[in-house]
């Protein structure tokens, strides 16, 4: 039986827009994968595929399996929080408590600004 026959770009795309979905940048998905920006822009535009070795953490990264990240099954669309927001917030986790603190101060002053503003044109 012969080999479906995908485009190096076929590839690419998929991952292009899987990462795109899951909110990262290609600098931001480099660092998570330990790499770098050009490698995953490489993958990108130009690879067929990533590195087999890779795939697994590729695909944990972006919120799939394997298999839907190389196209063998479609992609399932979930309801997930912003990743993006997710991993800025594991990180302020792992900050000092008073920094951490002082964070959440911030963010706070940002929400109660929303939430008046949002009042503001209610009313």
């Amino acid at each position: 039986m012969p080999r479906a026959k995908t485009r190096a770009t076929d590839f690419g795309a998929r991952l292009t827009e899987l990462r795109k979905a899951a909110g990262y940048t290609q600098v931001e998905l480099a660092a998570a994968l330990e790499t770098s920006q050009r490698m995953i822009a490489y993958y990108e535009t130009r690879a067929e595929h990533a590195p087999a070795a890779l795939l697994p953490r590729m695909a944990e990264a972006l919120g799939v399996s394997v298999e839907e990240l190389l196209g063998i099954k479609p992609v399932k669309r979930s309801k997930k929080p912003d990743t993006r927001v997710q991993r800025r917030l594991q990180q302020i986790e792992k900050m000092d408590p008073r920094e951490r603190r002082q964070l959440l101060q911030v963010i706070d002053a940002f929400i109660e600004r929303e939430q008046l503003r949002r009042n503001r044109n209610v009313a």
